[in-house]
């Protein structure tokens, strides 16, 4: 089962993060020295995804420049033999064509957004990667589970799961577990944010889908469930009555950069693993830590 596009939803508000996010978009947060839309582009990218579908929304436009071109900054690195930084540069430029765009329009959730990507995706299977989610991890978490995928072969549609304290389940989508291989394993049911004590399992859904294409007839009638939203998990709910779902119990340390101590921790443990700054950042960290 080949794996060519993926659909990046960057059409939210950021609202946990205001107020860094009222004027910029928090896909293009930066962790360490990159915004959080490259980070999961370049997982997708090793990952052998050919091309990106980014569902937008208003004042979402740097998005799209940031993947572009600049022309000014170019000839100024260039005349000042600034090679290291043009080398950066050219290694995230992505080919011509090989993103979209599409605007969502109405905040109406994730399910909602996944289906405005229909007309590009076509009938085929792709990936949905969340930005605000990262995984420190080689290879990523994407491509772990399309590994995953050519494995299982068919219509099989996949989820990224990750344990949680079981007093916890009640804050997540979780997955029901049935005939396990190694971290693969049968999803045996899905239910959103499950009463305390009434979850199958503690292991979340995140991030993280490979979907086949008959999830975007389920979405075109979905009805609105929690928040007043459509809902990825509903339509996959849906989906998994005559198609088999998957959890992949993916190996990484995963970040929700959606909240505060999630970005910050984020920061932290990106700067640790890189080794041109991991000795500056422990020393920094030890004269607030006490230690």
């Amino acid at each position: 089962m080949k794996i060519r596009k993926a659909v990046f939803p960057v059409a939210g508000l950021g609202t946990r993060v205001l107020p860094a996010t009222k004027a910029m978009p928090k896909e293009m947060l930066t962790i360490v020295d990159k915004p959080l839309i490259q980070y999961v582009v370049d997982e997708a990218k090793e990952a052998g995804i050919e091309h990106f579908v980014f569902v937008t929304g208003r004042n979402k436009g740097v998005i799209e420049d940031h993947f572009d071109r600049m022309y000014e900054l170019d000839a100024t690195l260039s005349a000042r033999g600034k090679k290291a930084e043009m080398e950066i540069l050219a290694r995230d430029q992505p080919e011509a064509g090989a993103m979209s765009f599409t605007r969502q329009q109405a905040p109406l959730g994730l399910g909602h957004a996944v289906w405005c990507a229909r007309d590009i995706v076509g009938d085929e299977p792709f990936a949905v990667v969340l930005p605000d989610e990262l995984v420190l991890h080689s290879p990523g978490c994407l491509a772990q589970m399309i590994a995953a995928a050519e494995k299982l072969g068919g219509k099989s549609n996949l989820i990224a799961v990750e344990a949680v304290p079981d007093e916890l389940t009640h804050q997540y989508g979780i997955c029901g577990v049935g005939k396990r291989n190694g971290k693969v394993f049968e999803v045996d049911g899905m239910v959103e944010k499950p009463a305390k004590g009434t979850a199958p399992s503690n292991l979340s859904i995140t991030g993280r889908y490979i979907l086949q294409p008959e999830i975007f007839k389920i979405l075109e009638k979905q009805e609105r469930g929690a928040g007043g939203e459509i809902q990825l998990t509903d339509a996959m709910i849906g989906l998994s009555k005559t198609q088999k779902f998957y959890g992949v119990e993916f190996e990484g340390e995963r970040h929700d950069c959606g909240s505060k101590a999630g970005f910050l921790r984020a920061n932290i443990a990106f700067g640790m693993a890189r080794p041109d700054l991991r000795d500056g950042l422990r020393a920094e960290l030890k004269k607030y830590s006490g230690k």
